[in-house]
């Protein structure tokens, strides 16, 4: 039933398949491009001159643009941030990221992967912290205009994962994600991951680790069909969102976003789908369908105000130069506006304490309720 729903996507999938297998730069590229960063520096100081390095600014909307088969990338002409060798403000952020982008070569050269804590434990004094060197690795992708992904730096994984799913990781241990009690936590090498076997006919991305957690304990990738359910625990680290492109580049099924009606809930599933403002050039996820609590079904006293953040991520959200070509989306989010309210999942269980997983959820995807 789903599949046919979906039939008229799977060329379009097929052609995205095709452009998510070039996204992944190639290593010789990925040197290429840091021998010219370094030769940068190099020639600076046989020129007695103290190297900068300008980096892209990926905290504001301004600094990316949209396209449609790749999502959210950086503009060509962005403003930049310059990090100076020879200012005291900055001299030290400019050491990490030689430091950081001379790891990576290695890495990319010997083909071999390192995680953010290997590279932060192997100098800590240097890092301060773990959180600087995830920041300077994205940094360092936006300065090199190459995919995170692409770096051979791989992240810890928050994300779980559960349902009929069967795959091998690189090194051959065969994951079963088949319980319906427990969860698998996410592949921090995504990339690696084959031979995957499914007879799942849909994927359900899940907002909250709560509801995911209630799905589990109610057996709901087996009740209605079989399925697969994923969280990457509120916003998704980059590994989540690979996993979720990953399956729909094999499995080509369904996919659905279970999210809050609420500005939040809107805007990670947002992030799935296209990516972020501070991690773009992320493969877009085809065919993400939004199912959330409809603000005219909520019991009134489950209802919340809107707060002045809420209102102010509204706003922002609308702005996105995606929302265009997401006329559905734009008037859930209108009709937030104008109520003032908004509503989580956990207040349907105002109606009942299953109504979730034993009529809500079914109801909406046997009779197409979604966005």
């Amino acid at each position: 039933q789903y599949t046919t729903i979906y039939t008229i996507h799977c060329f379009r999938g097929a052609l995205l398949s095709l452009i998510w297998c070039h996204i992944f730069t190639s290593r010789r590229e990925i040197l290429t491009r840091i021998e010219s960063v370094i030769l940068g520096i190099v020639t600076s100081l046989s020129k007695d001159e103290a190297p900068v390095l300008a980096l892209p600014k990926r905290s504001s909307w301004a600094s990316v643009s949209f396209d449609t088969a790749v999502g959210l990338q950086m503009s060509s002409g962005c403003s930049v941030t310059t990090i100076r060798s020879d200012c005291p403000a900055s001299a030290t952020k400019f050491a990490q990221i030689v430091k950081i982008i001379s790891v990576i070569y290695r890495l990319v050269q010997s083909n071999s992967y390192a995680t953010k804590r290997d590279i932060y434990y192997n100098n800590t004094q240097l890092f301060g912290s773990q959180r600087t060197v995830d920041t300077i690795v994205d940094d360092i992708s936006c300065l090199l205009k190459i995919p995170r992904r692409s770096l051979h730096v791989l992240a810890t994984s928050k994300g779980l994962i559960s349902g009929h799913l069967c795959y091998l990781e690189e090194d051959g241990t065969r994951i079963n994600c088949h319980s319906s009690s427990a969860a698998v936590a996410v592949s921090s090498n995504i990339v690696g991951i084959r031979n995957i076997v499914s007879s799942a006919k849909f994927i359900m991305i899940v907002e909250k680790d709560a509801t995911f957690q209630r799905l589990l304990d109610d057996h709901f990738c087996t009740k209605l069909s079989p399925c697969i359910i994923i969280t990457g625990k509120g916003v998704p680290d980059v590994n989540s969102r690979l996993m979720v492109r990953k399956l729909w580049d094999v499995l080509q099924i369904p996919i659905f976003a279970l999210v809050d009606a609420d500005p939040h809930g809107i805007e990670i599933m947002c992030i799935y789908k296209y990516g972020s403002v501070v991690s773009p050039a992320m493969p877009v996820i085809p065919v993400l369908r939004i199912i959330q609590c409809s603000l005219l079904r909520v019991p009134e006293e489950a209802l919340i105000p809107l707060s002045k953040k809420d209102e102010g991520k509204l706003n922002s959200l609308l702005k996105r130069p995606y929302l265009t070509s997401q006329p559905d989306w734009q008037k859930e989010m209108e009709l937030m506006q104008q109520s003032k309210v908004k509503a989580e999942i956990q207040s349907l269980a105002a109606i009942a304490p299953d109504f979730l997983t034993s009529i809500y959820l079914p109801n909406k995807l046997r009779y197409g309720g979604w966005v």
